[in-house]
């Protein structure tokens, strides 16, 4: 479920008419619900209760400041995969016992950042991040807390750029190997090994891979504390997938993925860590466009909208669906008819859909793409000098810019012409 409703023909944003804001702000542009964002996160907090867990919104779906403090005030914790993401948890004022740096590829001076600032784990993926690690913390004359991520060759069924479960991945250690590594973990003395993570990809629709995945996980728990580990925390990762579109068929809800996490896990006594973020923020948001032009082509007709792939690069990444849907809408009496959704960028993938059936739109017209609360705004860019689009959050019946967009004069000035020119 989320906020983001017709009253009266208009698309609302919570209480918030949404061609209220296109007005205030400009297109293209995102908005996002603060009662969806929450109830997404209450839904898991709810889904583990029982059990000895914290919830750490993956931020790499939504990072903007006002999404991770909404978040953070209502309890969740924060899962990190960069420097830049630790220090924007810690400017939204999440304390560092309550953030996670996950990530293959953490520096030196990433991991220092994050001890010096304070750090509940490090998920560490390989034994020359292990080593790294090690040589930091007792060089800050600290013991970093660390969950090893194995992978446990699990086919997550999802789209193969976002697989992190299966053996050819380049995510964690083999579970194979799991006894060795955590030995070396114990001899080094800049380590505390407290934990196991895993985690087998994102967007599943499907509970049997992750319970798979468990499975093989809580054996190797037992296994690793018969060898002398001392094993108290499990972190599952996220991955549960969102409805991106609307149809008789929706993945398992937190409800039934808390229950799995119970049945499987639950007997082996650990504190708990989950990772959701598209799930909490994905149908939490919307990217609002306006129609330029529509254009009749050799046997199609195409509307051209505002926005572009660089403000939402997921269909021309991962061929990804999102329903586009006008925000007034028609007469009862409109016939749909079929349309090619693009951008004004000079790529043939600047397309959001093909053939897709619309109602009758002119030049002017607003429509908004659902379910781009996660991996829109945070994978945009400037290709084509096109500005970053402004961000928006509606709370009941207010809303404000959360991140503006930048003027021209603003990113040509980022350029520095060097003194030869």
């Amino acid at each position: 479920m989320d906020h983001f409703l017709y009253r009266n023909g208009a698309l609302f944003a919570e209480d918030v008419p949404v061609s209220e804001i296109a007005a205030a702000v400009g297109t293209p542009f995102y908005v996002y619900s603060t009662a969806t964002l929450l109830r997404h996160f209450r839904a898991f907090d709810d889904a583990l209760e029982g059990m000895d867990h914290l919830v750490c919104y993956a931020m790499k779906a939504n990072s903007n400041q006002a999404v991770l403090r909404t978040l953070a005030q209502a309890g969740a914790g924060m899962d990190v995969v960069s420097g830049g993401e630790y220090l924007r948890a810690k400017a939204a004022g999440v304390p560092g016992e309550r953030i996670v740096f996950s990530g293959v590829g953490k520096t030196a001076d990433e991991i220092r950042l994050a001890l010096e600032g304070g750090i509940r784990q490090f998920n560490v993926e390989s034994e020359p991040e292990m080593i790294v690690l090690d040589r930091v913390a007792r060089e800050l004359g600290q013991v970093a807390p660390v969950t090893i991520r194995v992978n446990p060759d699990v086919d997550a069924k999802t789209h193969a750029k976002i697989a992190t479960g299966k053996s050819e991945n380049k995510f964690g250690i083999p579970i194979a190997r799991a006894r060795e590594v955590y030995r070396l973990a114990a001899d080094l003395p800049g380590l505390k090994v407290i934990g196991i993570d895993v985690h087998i990809g994102s967007q599943l629709t499907d509970l049997a891979p992750f319970e798979q995945a468990y499975l093989k996980v809580a054996d190797l728990c037992e296994v690793l504390r018969a060898d002398g580990h001392e094993i108290t925390r499990l972190d599952l990762g996220g991955g549960l997938g969102i409805p991106y579109e609307r149809t008789n068929t929706a993945p398992p809800l937190p409800t039934d993925y808390g229950a799995m996490v119970k049945r499987t896990l639950g007997h082996l006594g650990c504190e708990i860590e989950i990772e959701p973020g598209r799930l909490i923020a994905g149908n939490a948001g919307l990217m609002v466009s306006e129609v330029i032009y529509v254009k009749s082509g050799e046997g199609r007709d195409f509307l051209i909208l505002d926005g572009a792939m660089n403000d939402l690069i997921r269909p021309a990444m991962y061929d990804a669906h999102h329903d586009i849907v006008p925000v007034l809408e028609p007469d009862a009496g409109a016939e749909k008819q079929l349309y090619d959704i693009v951008g004004p960028v000079c790529e043939t993938g600047d397309t959001f859909a093909r053939q897709r059936l619309m109602p009758p739109l002119a030049a002017g017209d607003l429509v908004a793409f659902r379910s781009a609360g996660a991996y829109g705004a945070v994978m945009a860019s400037e290709y084509n000098s096109r500005p970053l689009i402004p961000e928006v959050l509606v709370h009941g019946d207010q809303f404000a810019v959360i991140r503006r967009r930048p003027t021209f004069d603003e990113m040509i000035n980022r350029d520095t012409i060097p003194e030869w020119l």
